[in-house]
């Protein structure tokens, strides 16, 4: 059963469609992530999940119950739709306690204070801030005050829970740890998630399903791990930080499981061709391959060097290089192991790794 249907989606400021068409399906208990870059339309979604805009076209439902449907002239006020938000900005209160700031929906729903404290004092505690109660909501850390936002979202049950980037406020270390942590909370409690985010290791850490947006459409949907290995298209191969090469198709493959992309008059690659591609022999094609999928070393001799390092850029625990092929240029990250601008190196790229694109 879907606890979130959305057909059709149209959302308009002036002549703009930020949002164009859009339709998906959220399982109950499942997590979808729409990620995109900046003003690809995917708070805009949320917000018309949330009741916050109001589309031009099309319907959704959440739990079999229409809140928006244009046809019909249904559109449910914001409190009505039994929704829980959790904003980038967090929005606690400052004046009321870190437990007045989680039973405040409560209150507003009428329920008794001795209900309402051990609701939220229960809540405080699956999210690790037990203890917290008394506490200024605003003598707490960034990452204890996503935590209140994120307790205030749950505690009145919702039966669907909206994220707004979240996390984004948050630096490195808490953000990796609130990834995890939230999680593990969603599967515990089972909630239904929209996710909006542009980072993506926050989608596909935290979604079963990304949707990946461009200008106001879905581009590619799909389970994570789909999306990210199996781009569809250019675009989608460039967000998620693909090498995209421009090159010429050939007519005549020597091992049938692959197709041969010229991307040099002296580099010829193999790789698959994308689902739903319309790809001609002899015509344009794009090859695209992941940073991580481009291995580079040092030869035993020189002779057998295939590339030379023409940049380096050192990150830690990985280094970042550009490394020329037979006149291509291709970036590679990997292992941190010391190879400088100038290096001559060996370079490997898998054909089961090459996905050839329009």
């Amino acid at each position: 059963m879907s606890s979130v249907r959305v057909q059709g989606l149209t959302k308009r400021f002036g002549n703009h469609a930020a949002v164009f068409e859009v339709s998906f399906d959220v399982p109950t208990g499942g997590t979808i992530a729409l990620l995109g870059p900046s003003g690809c339309g995917k708070t805009t979604i949320l917000r018309c999940l949330a009741g916050l805009e109001t589309p031009d076209f099309g319907v959704i439902d959440i739990d079999g119950e229409p809140v928006f449907d244009h046809a019909k002239g249904i559109d449910l006020a914001p409190e009505r739709r039994g929704l829980g938000i959790v904003f980038q900005s967090y929005a606690v209160w400052p004046h009321m306690t870190v437990a007045e700031n989680v039973a405040f929906p409560l209150k507003v729903r009428g329920m008794g204070a001795a209900e309402r404290k051990d609701r939220a004092a229960r809540m405080l505690e699956l999210v690790g801030l037990k203890g917290f109660e008394d506490r200024s909501a605003t003598l707490v850390s960034g990452g204890q005050q996503q935590r209140i936002a994120l307790a205030r979202a749950l505690v009145h049950e919702p039966r669907l829970v909206l994220f707004d980037e979240a996390l984004s406020n948050l630096d490195t270390r808490l953000r990796q740890q609130m990834r995890m942590e939230l999680r593990m909370l969603q599967e515990r409690l089972g909630f239904t998630a929209v996710y909006v985010t542009h980072d993506q290791a926050e989608a596909f850490g935290l979604a079963d399903t990304v949707i990946l947006m461009n200008n106001g459409a879905i581009e590619i949907t799909g389970p994570s791990r789909e999306v990210f290995l199996h781009p569809r298209s250019a675009f989608a191969a460039r967000f998620f930080g693909m090498n995209v090469l421009e090159g010429r198709l050939l007519e005549s493959q020597s091992d049938p499981r692959y197709l041969e992309a010229e991307l040099s008059p002296r580099l010829i690659v193999r790789g698959v061709a994308a689902p739903e591609q319309d790809l001609q022999p002899n015509g344009r094609v794009l090859a695209c391959i992941r940073k991580d999928a481009v291995h580079v070393f040092r030869p035993e001799r020189p002779e057998d060097a295939t590339g030379t390092i023409v940049a380096a850029s050192f990150l830690g625990a990985e280094e970042e290089y550009l490394v020329e092929v037979a006149g291509v240029r291709i970036q590679t990250i990997g292992a941190a192991v010391g190879l400088q601008k100038g290096d001559a190196v060996c370079v490997t790229m898998a054909a089961d790794e090459w996905v050839f694109v329009r």
